[in-house]
């Protein structure tokens, strides 16, 4: 059976082991993994940004939380914790809480970096007109810092999507079940359409976040503004005006 003869097989598009359901439980990883690691390293990046200190701690515990081998960890994970849980949990709670190991370093850093980006003089300006401290940050470091933000969550986002696969290594749903069930069973055709459909939906993930960039951020932040070009005189002395 070759790709196309797999993807028209309507065995493979019903029931629970079907692509909508799959594609829904992987969606649904990423979506609380991603939920929960915004939670966490934006208030963080935000604040330290703000105030200046911990700086050298984003960058460690960045590095560090990078530097993890996400199976690796993800094992470790389930020996821990799994005790403490029953039933699907078991095994769902270990890996959302690597999911989200994974998803907080790209969040925190660019929080972090984009509120330290904002220009000294946007800050004094606020200040002058009498902005208080979490005004200042709200009202003006988070939407000035928003670009990097939003870049950083798709950034968070497409390692989750690629790195939620491992989940079916420890008897969870989602894409990777096609790829883990298909290297058990030798079966590489259905290896590679479980990659071809996390590429397609990294894809589809990467389309909706520039959207919603975007929708949230500032033309003249994202440099969408164009400015206008200077107006040239005409032959007989009379500005022409700019377009």
């Amino acid at each position: 059976m070759n790709l196309i003869d797999w993807f028209a097989d309507p065995a493979h598009w019903s029931g629970p082991d079907g692509i909508p359901r799959q594609m829904l439980v992987h969606i649904g990883y990423c979506a609380a993994a991603a939920g929960a690691a915004l939670l966490i390293a934006l208030p963080t990046g935000l604040l330290i940004g703000h105030t200046g200190k911990g700086s050298v701690l984003v960058a460690g515990a960045a590095n560090a939380l990078r530097a993890l081998p996400t199976l690796g960890l993800l094992i470790a994970a389930v020996v821990l914790l799994s005790p403490h849980f029953g039933s699907d949990a078991a095994f769902v709670v270990p890996a959302l809480a690597v999911l989200v190991v994974l998803a907080v370093p790209p969040i925190l850093t660019n929080a972090y970096a984009g509120v330290r980006a904002v220009p000294e003089s946007a800050r004094d300006a606020a200040y002058g007109i009498g902005m208080r401290r979490w005004q200042v940050l709200l009202g003006v470091e988070l939407p000035c810092a928003l670009p990097l933000i939003v870049s950083g969550v798709r950034s968070a986002s497409l390692q989750l999507v690629s790195t939620a696969t491992v989940a079916a290594y420890v008897s969870l749903g989602g894409l990777g079940r096609y790829i883990i069930d298909g290297q058990a069973q030798l079966d590489y055709t259905q290896m590679l359409a479980g990659a071809v459909l996390v590429a397609l939906l990294a894809i589809a993930v990467e389309l909706a976040l520039l959207l919603l960039e975007r929708l949230l951020v500032s033309p003249g932040l994202s440099g969408r503004v164009r400015t206008p070009r200077a107006a040239a005189p005409d032959p007989g002395g009379e500005p022409v005006p700019a377009a």
